[in-house]
């Protein structure tokens, strides 16, 4: 059976970019950019040149892509202009790209309403938009705003709109969900429908989340004649966020009736990058990734209760849709005081550590562990805190240093120009060996200076030290009154990509944070191969 080809437009960098707290650099663009041209999209859309600085200057050196088309967005021409005579459009038409996507007005009420002018007027707009696309020898695409909207208030009117677009050599006609609060049920009609009547047209979707159901929305539309899907990946976008790619390929990918039918420029080889791009982006962003993301999180594959455990140990499929090496995710076991011994044994031998079932130390640590979350530990977050319990239990982590005593003094101060200002200052007193280490340090609040002064000096231990750092810090108060108990959870990362999370609990938080940070530094000690 011959497979018909579907095309994915990657909008991160410039739908994406549109979302609330971020802000991509040249140079962040650049590393996506060349990251998702690796994982086989067709379109990379790098932004709007002219609009600002960073996407003008990110256009005039273009990333060295290999397959995917380089594609710069803009609005179709405005209103009382020329093509000709539009510095908006010129700056699109001048871009060093090899597509252009133009948005424009389908819905007759934004016509009214937000252009105020003549309906026809915007019809021909987007066609001498796209004819000016065309005669610079770049792929020409519409996006279609608010088209289902627009369809349904006034079908006539929509349809003359992206069938000016077609007329003026419009390669593709992407139907947008702009508001994204249509039903895939509706976008499954409409896109038929317009299907039937434009039949020679090559139609694409652009769907939001504003119902949690842009990649439903999507799948709807290829059910229905849609043959390209615009997305970003892990959702970014304004508002609610666009149609997660993380998830829109695999279901093509991996699931029926798509799998069968169709292929797009991601393999299956290929698709294995999946969650090493995902992280890519939440690691330029400093974000955490999101832990229950299908297919990427890393709970997407988390297994908890010793039912489960038990079960995917004989066969995965158990409790797995699809094997998570498939979108390069990895199975956990998780420990937790709901876990039993086969979750225990296949979280041990997850790292390595390999012990029969019936090995009486393996009685004393589910018991621990127990115990400890009895106390208010969570182990099942704070996957290296775990490792060090379990080979602690075993002899098996040496002691690197001991810490004799702490301390913390936070003062708010006038600095020198009068302003008002709260410092945190750190002191450590540690042993090495017979060595003893006195050192100081100052951060923006007691757990930064704790971390400076910790690591300021670590004697042999150092050069290990040197790419660590602190990338997510949660703190959650397990009892009620002025006497609470703290948990905190500390994750770190180092220059390789790795991540790890480690966990902390006591009635003062300094404490508990303390617990969490030394756990890491140990982690790592432990995993790059120093020795005591």
């Amino acid at each position: 059976m011959i497979k018909e080809r579907l095309f994915i437009f990657d909008t991160t960098l410039r739908d994406g970019a549109q979302t609330q707290g971020v802000d991509f650099s040249v140079e962040d663009k650049r590393q996506i950019a060349l990251a998702l041209d690796v994982l086989g999209v067709d379109y990379v859309e790098g932004g709007w040149p002219g609009a600002n600085p960073t996407d003008t200057a990110f256009f005039s050196e273009r990333p060295p892509l290999k397959k995917a088309r380089f594609t710069a967005f803009g609005m179709t021409k405005r209103a009382g202009r020329s093509a000709a005579n539009d510095p908006g459009l010129s700056a699109i038409l001048d871009a060093k790209a090899d597509a252009a996507c133009l948005v424009g007005k389908t819905w007759d009420f934004h016509v009214d309403v937000a252009l105020e002018i003549p309906r026809q007027e915007n019809v021909d707009g987007i066609a001498q938009s796209i004819a000016a696309v065309v005669a610079k020898k770049r792929e020409a695409l519409f996006d279609a705003e608010h088209f289902f909207d627009g369809y349904k208030a006034n079908p006539d009117y929509a349809l003359a709109c992206i069938r000016a677009a077609q007329d003026a050599g419009a390669r593709w006609l992407v139907l947008c969900d702009t508001n994204g609060g249509t039903m895939p049920d509706d976008v499954y009609r409409i896109v038929s429908e317009v299907r039937a009547k434009l039949p020679s047209a090559a139609l694409g979707i652009h769907a939001h989340n504003d119902t949690e159901q842009a990649v439903a929305v999507s799948l709807a539309a290829v059910r229905g004649g849609a043959r390209q899907i615009q997305g970003t990946l892990n959702g970014l976008g304004e508002r609610c966020g666009n149609a997660n790619l993380c998830s829109v390929l695999p279901n093509l990918l991996l699931k029926e009736p798509f799998a069968s039918q169709f292929e797009t420029g991601v393999s299956r080889e290929q698709l294995a990058r999946m969650t090493s791009v995902s992280r890519l982006l939440d690691e330029i962003l400093n974000r955490a990734p999101g832990r229950h993301a299908a297919y990427v999180g890393p709970s997407a594959f988390a297994h908890k209760g010793g039912l489960h455990s038990s079960a995917v140990a004989k066969d995965p499929r158990t409790y797995e849709h699809v094997p998570p090496e498939t979108v390069g995710n990895a199975r956990k076991i998780l420990v937790s005081d709901q876990a039993g011994r086969s979750n225990l044994l296949a979280r041990l031998s997850e790292v390595g550590i390999d012990l029969d079932a019936k090995d009486a130390r393996i009685t004393r640590l589910l018991e621990d562990l127990k115990q400890r979350e009895f106390l208010g530990y969570a182990y099942d977050g704070a996957e290296a805190s775990f490792e060090l319990l379990a080979r602690r239990a075993l002899g098996q982590v040496p002691d690197y240093f001991d810490v004799e005593s702490f301390r913390v003094i936070v003062e708010r101060r006038h600095n020198a120009l009068g302003e008002l200002v709260t410092v945190s200052e750190a002191t450590v007193r540690l042993k090495i060996g017979r060595e003893t280490f006195h050192t100081a340090g100052e951060g923006n609040g007691p757990v930064n200076a704790l971390d400076a002064a910790l690591r300021k000096d670590l004697g042999k231990y150092s050069s290990y030290l040197a790419d660590l750092k602190l990338v997510d810090y949660k703190v959650r108060i397990l009892t009620s009154g002025t006497e609470a108990v703290t948990r905190v959870m500390v994750e770190s990362a180092d220059g390789k990509g790795n991540r790890w999370s480690t966990v902390g609990v006591s009635p003062n938080i300094v404490d508990a944070s303390f617990e969490a940070l030394t756990d890491s530094i140990c982690y790592k000690l432990f995993r790059d191969g120093a020795r005591a």
